[in-house]
């Protein structure tokens, strides 16, 4: 009976020890889940995207049919809203929040004779996947800086073909890809290192998982460069930063 009454006790402390480290790291956890939102605009008139010729390949032009695919240098949508710009944190991350790669695998999809989307951001080391929904071959030709330390490539992917999965090992803002085999073709890879976020046809982003601190925000679009902010963000509280661009 006396070593029952003795453990008893013992056996509290630890349900309450175990209970305050549950707590505790829920707390830095939602600590770290913060967020940076905004939108990205184009102030003045969009430049026309011309529309793309696909009659050399007759699967490409019956796939496009009475609705054909437009160039996607800048893409407009409500309000001004600037869609395929790239937001990451070029200053201020540090730590496991530096170093961390996301598990997801986004994929640059070859569909309809175009690549969807027009650009792909991503991690360092994260991994990521080509496909091709389309029902004729496609060469997929990355063509990276070489002073950076990423290797290109340059793989044919037949109809029906499994994904490639490929990544990168630098940072570089931003990789042109091609297909040898449809001139037309054309978007970007964004390999950046940490949280980031792609503009939806809106404008509207958000970068998630960012931990408290102070960054600079860094905007990329293709045609127009870059553009940073200074942001914050605290416990609990996320940060904004919302960018404007103009028309060459």
């Amino acid at each position: 009976m006396t070593n029952r009454f003795n453990i008893a006790p013992v056996l509290s402390a630890v349900v309450l020890l175990c209970c305050a480290a549950l707590i505790l790291g829920a707390k830095v956890n939602a600590a770290g889940e913060g967020k940076i939102t905004g939108t990205v605009k184009l102030v003045g008139t969009a430049p026309h995207m011309r529309g793309i010729d696909m009659s050399k390949d007759p699967v490409c032009a019956k796939a496009q049919g009475s609705d054909p695919a437009h160039l996607e240098n800048v893409v407009v949508g409500q309000g001004g809203g600037l869609e395929n710009v790239v937001l990451y944190l070029s200053e201020g991350l540090a730590g496991s929040a530096l170093t961390q790669v996301p598990t997801s695998v986004p994929v640059f999809d070859q569909k309809n004779c175009v690549y969807t989307p027009h650009v792909l951001a991503m991690d360092v080391n994260q991994n990521f996947k080509v496909a091709n929904s389309d029902q004729t071959s496609h060469n997929i030709h990355p063509n990276p800086n070489p002073m950076t330390g990423n290797i290109p490539w340059n793989l044919s992917q037949p109809p029906g073909a499994p994904p490639i999965e490929k990544s990168w090992k630098a940072e570089e803002v931003a990789i042109p890809v091609q297909c040898n085999i449809h001139p037309w073709m054309h978007g970007w890879l964004v390999v950046v290192k940490g949280p980031y976020a792609t503009t939806d046809s809106n404008g509207n982003y958000t970068i998630e998982n960012v931990p408290p601190g102070n960054y600079t925000v860094t905007a990329w679009q293709e045609d127009y460069g870059t553009q940073t902010q200074k942001v914050t963000v605290a416990a609990g509280k996320p940060g904004s930063a919302d960018f404007t661009f103009k028309p060459k």
